[in-house]
């Protein structure tokens, strides 16, 4: 046992990434198995490691010296590096193709997202800008507001939050998109691309879109992408300024 504790010490990110993949094969086989993909298996995922959490302290999980090595996997430089990758990845030009009606709805997803989270933050009570931004950054995707919160400096149960809100929307949003996809007529790439500015957070759309129409799936996820990168420019920008301004 003394050895094992000494290898995992020695390589401490190393484990922390087989600890990860573990939990993400754990999470595809709970989403396949018992919610017939219905919840994403990156939700489970996610969910699992708010629960892993409480098992440290300051810290969470890395607190426990064996989990030290996903203090840095999980720490601000790889969390920005893998966000600022995602933008990289996605060509300007292809949003194009989405037309005016795709850019607008980019605009106003993130818009209303982040408006709809900043009535649930007043609604539990905070009053301060720094908390009430970074949820409203939450309810657009669980990315943009542990993003939001680092930049602005919000605490880590705010942020803790912020994640949970974009959790939930992840989850209904999967649950809902088939439901009432005939009735807003989402059955062609480009309602897919309005779609997937609209509402944002990619794995949602993804598995939404999946059970509605596979061949959705690559249009939604194009705007969706996109949808992230916006957020996380304006929720720490212009719209904390504009809460600040609000007297918040």
């Amino acid at each position: 046992m003394e050895i094992i504790n000494d290898v995992i010490g020695k390589n401490g990110l190393i484990f922390a990434f087989l600890l990860v993949g573990v939990i993400m094969l754990l999470s595809a086989w709970i989403s396949k198995t018992f919610t017939q993909k219905r919840i994403p298996a990156v939700a489970i995922a996610v969910i699992i490691g708010l629960a892993l959490a409480f098992f440290g302290d300051k810290k969470g999980i890395s607190d426990v010296s064996i989990f030290a090595g996903m203090a840095l996997l999980g720490g601000s430089m790889l969390r920005d590096f893998a966000v600022v990758a995602t933008a990289m990845g996605a060509d300007i030009s292809k949003i194009k193709q989405a037309g005016l009606a795709g850019t607008i709805s980019l605009f106003v997803g993130v818009f209303v997202s982040f408006f709809v989270g900043v009535v649930i933050a007043i609604s539990l009570g905070y009053s301060d800008a720094e908390s009430i931004a970074t949820i409203g950054a939450g309810a657009c995707t669980y990315i943009v507001g542990p993003v939001t919160g680092s930049a602005l400096g919000a605490s880590s149960e705010v942020i803790a939050i912020s994640v949970a809100t974009g959790i939930v929307k992840t989850i209904f949003l999967t649950i809902a998109t088939p439901m009432i996809a005939k009735r807003i007529k989402l059955d062609n790439p480009h309602s897919a691309m309005v779609f997937g500015g609209l509402l944002g957070t990619t794995s949602g759309v993804v598995a939404g879109l999946a059970a509605t129409d596979e061949k959705l799936v690559p249009y939604g996820a194009l705007t969706a992408t996109f949808f992230t990168g916006l957020g996380c420019l304006l929720c720490p920008s212009i719209f904390y300024l504009s809460l600040k301004l609000f007297g918040f």
